[in-house]
């Protein structure tokens, strides 16, 4: 009677849609539990597995809603589509090979990346107490969950109300998982606050975007403000500051510029498989949320935004390439070439079109096996007992150390986007979308700091193999955690370069959004 007499309804959900998310809320949630009640000794095991069991799940059941592939529930706020599936998939596939990763102890008896007491001041008391307990970092598995879910809800919103709560969920577990490295506190922690402070920005710049464009269509929902877009009102003054700002949001978490600064630092500072998880999986959610906004809210404004984009790609494109070139840290370096990769997917973006789509869904996932691969051989390379991060650790690897010197140069290579692995396949898709909705201008560039970009993972190469060891590099053994992860990643980085075919159908498949 209430409900009647307030003209308001009960919302209804489509359970079968929306269930992948809530496995990974579920279990997140038995994570924290776990941490209340199981006892140390027996933590992490339960945690690695239940995580584990987790991530599998979700994708299964992905799986069977993917039959039926079309679903808008929750009142409009959540669109399951060809899209979302896809780079939902994407985010699970990639962050169960992270968490893999992450999990690695290296024969100590805790997790060898993780702080045992992240809220402790380093080298304090307390921290040395932790350590002389066994204290294992074990709350990082439920973080990383409740972050996945974040990034599955990102790509599937249908309102900005929804974007801007799925970025606040995958942002504050990461916040605290990148100032939670075992060495270096200092340097994670500091990374830590910049992150968040710059988030905190970029959520703000978000949120009074998404204000000015409710003051325009009245409603937050993207179909209802594409249809007050293509009608107009006459307050395109207030729209396209909102456009601009939301852009702001989203391009940060891309890490384009000049939304990059956070980039380098946070990947530095954060535990080497943490930085992998960032690059590879928020990187997959926020391009899906991206495309989303803008093919979906605002394609009737795409004369104001696309130019920008462009402009955006550019200078994403030269500063990441550029400023590669003069990293002499390892972890720097891949994130300004995270920073470059995104700028290759922008060139492809502005197209707005099924092919932009599918290049967008190619990339992201060739792009993030490769790079988890990547930031798991860094963890392994170590000198004086902490990561041979500085390139001159690195060399003459190809003679102490074959086996990880020949997969980081397939990762390398890949980087390259050289022909026969993953990435020039991802590259010729995102180049062709360009290139077909005459940005060929746009995709030579892309291919001239491609050149540019690939002299840096060329050095690191020659660095490897045409070098003399320093002598105080050694290589860990991994377990068949990370083992596992690492093979997985490099052999399909070889075969969807070879045989691209089925990735680039199913991606062609699920690469039409829902209006």
């Amino acid at each position: 009677m209430i409900a009647a007499a307030t003209g308001f309804s009960q919302t209804k959900i489509e359970y079968a849609a929306v269930v992948p998310m809530l496995v990974i809320f579920g279990v997140a949630m038995l994570g924290v539990v776990i941490e209340a009640f199981v006892p140390r000794r027996s933590r992490y095991v339960v945690q690695v597995a239940v995580t584990l069991l987790g991530l599998l799940a979700a994708f299964l059941t992905l799986i069977f809603s993917a039959r039926d592939h079309k679903a808008i529930t929750a009142g409009g706020s959540v669109v399951i589509d060809g899209p979302a599936l896809m780079f939902q998939g994407t985010v699970l596939v990639l962050s169960f090979l992270a968490v893999l990763v992450m999990a690695e102890r290296f024969d100590s008896s805790s997790i060898d990346a993780f702080t045992q007491s992240g809220a402790s001041v380093p080298g304090s008391p307390m921290e040395t107490n932790a350590v002389r307990l066994g204290a294992t970092s074990t709350e990082v598995f439920p973080l990383v969950l409740f972050a996945v879910g974040g990034m599955m809800l990102f790509p599937a919103a249908g309102d900005l109300l929804t974007v801007f709560i799925a970025l606040e969920v995958l942002s504050l577990p990461l916040y605290i998982l990148t100032g939670l490295a075992r060495r270096r506190r200092l340097l994670s922690q500091e990374a830590s606050m910049k992150y968040f402070l710059l988030g905190a920005f970029s959520s703000a710049f978000f949120l009074f975007g998404a204000a000015l464009v409710f003051g325009y269509a009245g409603s937050l929902n993207f179909s209802t403000i594409a249809s007050a877009v293509s009608t107009g009102s006459g307050r395109d003054g207030i729209l396209i500051p909102g456009i601009f700002l939301v852009a702001v949001g989203l391009l940060f978490k891309i890490g384009a510029v000049p939304f990059h600064s956070w980039t380098p630092d946070a990947y530095q500072g954060a535990p080497t498989p943490v930085a992998g998880f960032m690059a590879a999986c928020t990187k997959v959610a926020a391009f899906g949320a991206f495309l989303r906004v803008f093919y979906v809210a605002f394609p009737g404004m795409k004369w104001n935004w696309q130019p920008i984009v462009v402009v955006v790609a550019i200078l994403t494109m030269v500063v990441g390439a550029v400023l590669s070139v003069t990293q002499t840290d390892i972890k720097r370096l891949l994130a300004y070439s995270s920073i470059t990769q995104a700028g290759f997917i922008l060139v492809g973006v502005v197209a707005l079109d099924r092919q932009a789509v599918s290049g967008t869904i190619v990339y992201v996932i060739t792009y993030g096996f490769a790079t988890i691969a990547a930031f798991a051989l860094v963890a392994m390379v170590r000198s004086g007992g902490n990561e041979a991060t500085h390139l001159s650790q690195w060399a003459g690897l190809g003679k102490t150390s074959p086996v990880v010197a020949a997969l980081m140069a397939l990762m390398m290579i890949a980087f390259a986007g050289i022909p026969l692995t993953s990435l020039f396949t991802a590259k010729y898709a995102i180049f062709s979308a360009a290139v077909g909705h005459g940005g060929t201008w746009l995709a030579l560039i892309g291919v001239i700091f491609s050149a540019v970009a690939a002299f840096v993972y060329v050095r690191v190469i020659v660095l490897m193999y045409f070098s003399e060891p320093t002598g105080d590099t050694v290589v860990l053994t991994p377990s068949a955690l990370t083992g596992i992860a690492v093979t997985v990643a490099a052999v399909l980085t070889v075969a969807l370069g070879v045989f691209p075919t089925p990735l680039l159908d199913m991606a062609h498949n699920y690469s039409q959004f829902m209006r």
